[in-house]
């Protein structure tokens, strides 16, 4: 439903219920195959858990409880620039950006799901007398740290604070698609430490790490960053005394975990030796430019290529909901730390869905599931439009009643069941399918195709909003409202731009009308895929 609620379906992040799973994240639902990462080829991610010869014997978790904890603090530090990129969006809508500005943002969310692309080289280059992970790691987070620190003497100025400027929109996309791709590189390293760093015994420990670590991160940078930001949520619950800023600002943020990177990496850097004796010969690469023509030649085999295609589509349907029904909430006056709010209780929900949906993913045709759970979330995309219809009309001086936000909290628990029903589908189908002679590499492609055909409709359904928006100059005579120069000429005129048509609930009918046409007309086909024989999926392997 918005940046700090909804499960982005490509992203990013693991935004609530995100975007993280074998490439992410937010970015839709629980980071829980995590270890598929790197995209490491002939199944180097897979040989990493089998014990070598003459290893050690089986080490119980408190053994390896420094690893673990290193592990969930990495992770934490990852989901920090996640679920700050997470809350712009939000803080650009109460300063009354355009959609077509929330559009150009939305490019942030993807370097997670593009993260394939670079990570042969990641997994390729390194200096190994530093460690093949810490070469990787270190620098990225140093980085990191100093970029935030730069930033934090900046920041105010992008989002247009002083002089009564207007947020920079382009700047601000700029620096947070750089915090984003940091991060996703980030990622590539940790996870293959993590398959390194803990014995075979407790690498599944791993994902849980992954899991509670970037929930916690995003938790600290976008929904309590929100609530102490805002100054009437820190005036009614935190003070005695109000005041006209929270707690804390943006500038203060980044600088204090700008710090929190550097003094942690330093420490990671001098203190943390990777671990030689649980690194099997095989982790070594057999190469970038192979990495590469592997994956070019699994997505030429017809049935990938069907896949991709038709999952890069599939999405199309939900993008005005999923995108826009949150930035539209706030618009209308719903206080963005309350939106972001909203997702804590649903974290109850988002650990417990998955292993009630996995019950009915886990035999041969998962995209059953996918099927009968996506004329239910279309429908609630008409739901989300009355929603934000019916906001304005319930709204009182002293805000919002507490009934609207339980129907916002039931109708974004509904939204939840359905998103978590097609992406537990979709991760289930995937792993089914995967070569097990080349599964990180093969999983990881099909994880980001899915990614982006989540990306790519959300940000077209922002870009739509404004283009399909009709206005009309009130107050002035001959005055139009058709451009930004136009609207500026009205005002100068002494009228006002009204809203005689919300591009939003255009785009909220056209997608649903697109989501049912592929549901009737591509569904049963993408349905057949789960009945092609495993000979149209195994890659064609040359010596």
């Amino acid at each position: 439903m918005s940046p700090a609620i909804a499960a982005k379906e490509g992203g990013r992040q693991r935004r609530a219920g995100s975007h993280h799973h074998c490439l992410d994240v937010r970015s839709e639902a629980p980071p829980a195959l995590a270890l598929c990462e790197d995209g490491l080829p002939g199944g180097e991610a897979e040989a990493l858990l089998l014990p070598e010869p003459g290893s050690r014997g089986t080490r119980g978790c408190r053994a390896e409880l420094g690893s673990i904890l290193l592990l969930l603090v990495l992770y934490v530090l990852q989901g920090i620039p996640l679920g700050l990129a997470g809350s712009v969006p939000l803080i650009l809508q109460s300063k009354s950006a355009s959609y077509t500005d929330q559009a150009f943002f939305s490019f942030v969310f993807w370097p997670f799901s593009l993260k394939l692309l670079w990570a042969p080289l990641v997994d390729a280059v390194y200096l190994r007398g530093f460690g093949r992970r810490k070469s990787w790691l270190v620098p990225t987070q140093y980085i990191l740290g100093l970029f935030m620190i730069y930033m934090s003497t900046q920041v105010d100025v992008l989002l247009g604070d002083r002089e009564g400027r207007g947020p920079d929109v382009v700047a601000l996309t700029v620096t947070f698609f750089l915090f984003e791709f940091l991060a996703a590189t980030q990622d590539i390293a940790v996870d293959g430490w993590a398959l390194t760093m803990l014995s075979r015994e407790n690498v599944g420990y791993a994902s849980t790490c992954n899991s509670v670590g970037q929930t916690a991160g995003y938790f600290l940078g976008n929904v309590l960053f929100l609530a102490l930001e805002s100054a009437s949520f820190c005036n009614k619950y935190l003070r005695f005394q109000p005041q006209p800023r929270g707690i804390v600002t943006l500038s203060d943020f980044l600088f204090f975990w700008g710090a929190v990177f550097l003094i942690t990496t330093t420490l990671v850097a001098l203190l943390k030796k990777e671990n030689e004796e649980l690194t099997p010969t095989k982790e070594e690469t057999k190469g970038i430019t192979g990495t590469y023509r592997l994956l070019f030649s699994i997505i030429k085999m017809p049935a990938v290529l069907t896949f991709c295609l038709l999952i890069l589509t599939a999405k199309v349907g939900f993008s005005a909901a999923d995108a826009v029904t949150g930035l539209k909430l706030v618009e209308e006056g719903v206080p963005k730390e309350h939106l972001a709010l909203l997702a804590v209780p649903m974290v109850p929900l988002q650990i417990i869905l998955p292993l009630i949906i996995s019950k009915y993913t886990a035999g041969p045709q998962p995209l059953n599931t996918f099927y009968k759970a996506m004329p239910f979330r279309l429908l609630l995309g008409l739901e989300f439009a009355f929603l934000v219809w019916w906001t304005p009309k319930v709204k009182d001086e002293g805000g919002f009643p507490v009934y609207y936000y339980v129907v916002v909290l039931l109708s974004y628990a509904l939204h939840q069941i359905t998103l978590y029903s097609m992406y537990v589908a979709i991760m289930a189908f995937n792993a089914k399918v995967s070569d097990p002679l080349i599964g990180g590499t093969y999983m990881t492609l099909l994880n980001t195709v899915s990614n982006l055909g989540g990306n790519w409709p959300s940000t077209v359904a922002l870009w739509l909003v404004d283009p399909l928006t009709v206005k009309e100059c009130v107050g002035a005579q001959q005055q139009t409202c058709g451009t930004t120069v136009a609207a500026e000429l009205c005002t100068k005129a002494g009228g006002s731009c009204v809203t005689t048509l919300d591009g939003y609930y255009v785009e909220s009918v056209i997608c649903v009308i697109l989501g049912f046409g592929w549901w009737f007309l591509l569904g049963p086909k993408f349905k057949k895929l789960q009945d092609e024989g495993q000979s149209s999926w195994k890659c064609k392997r040359t010596n």
